[in-house]
């Protein structure tokens, strides 16, 4: 990988040995691998065993989570937030592996749209939930750097399974948890 980024920067007319860029393809290398860690992640070891036994089967849901990821098109940024909420059935999930799990799937070259149904499909597997809910809204650098330009736009997605999407009363409550007090 270091020897991929020393050829780009060759062939945008960079001279390797001034001072400025004399180790840069080797930390653009590490910088790679720490932005697409998410590959080499295992979801049991990230989960370790943080499922516990509970009768609760009210909604829970952790807002706003930062997510940082790379789009599949161009390897851009794009940054955001992460809503995530599940209604348990039987068991809980450890609260930071919520987040962890965001940030092995947003660690990896991606669509938003795919990124948000992976959240959600893992959080079931995971937990055997009744339904799960996901939302992220995110800036995309490929969008505001280069092609259009916009710099205020916001990507916003969902994806509702389960009981969020068989039953309106459960999404739209959801919904409402968004919008309370998110900072």
């Amino acid at each position: 990988m270091e020897q991929a980024y020393a050829d780009i920067l060759k062939a945008i007319g960079e001279d390797l040995n001034r001072p400025g860029l004399k180790d840069t393809p080797g930390r653009a290398a590490r910088a790679m691998e720490f932005l697409t860690q998410g590959y080499s992640m295992d979801i049991d070891e990230i989960v370790n065993g943080a499922l516990f036994p509970s009768d609760n089967d009210e909604i829970i849901i952790v807002k706003d989570i930062e997510l940082y990821s790379l789009c599949e098109h161009h390897l851009l940024p794009f940054i955001g937030k992460c809503h995530v909420a599940y209604l348990p059935k039987g068991k809980v999930i450890g609260l930071s592996k919520m987040a962890r799990i965001v940030d092995m799937y947003s660690r990896r070259l991606q669509i938003q749209e795919n990124l948000t149904r992976e959240i959600a499909n893992c959080l079931v597997e995971q937990t055997g939930a009744a339904g799960a809910a996901v939302t992220i809204e995110a800036k995309h650098m490929c969008m505001m750097m280069r092609g259009v330009q916009k710099q205020n736009s916001i990507m916003t997605t969902s994806c509702m399974l389960g009981a969020f999407r068989k039953s309106a009363t459960t999404r739209n409550e959801f919904l409402s948890l968004l919008n309370r007090g998110s900072g």
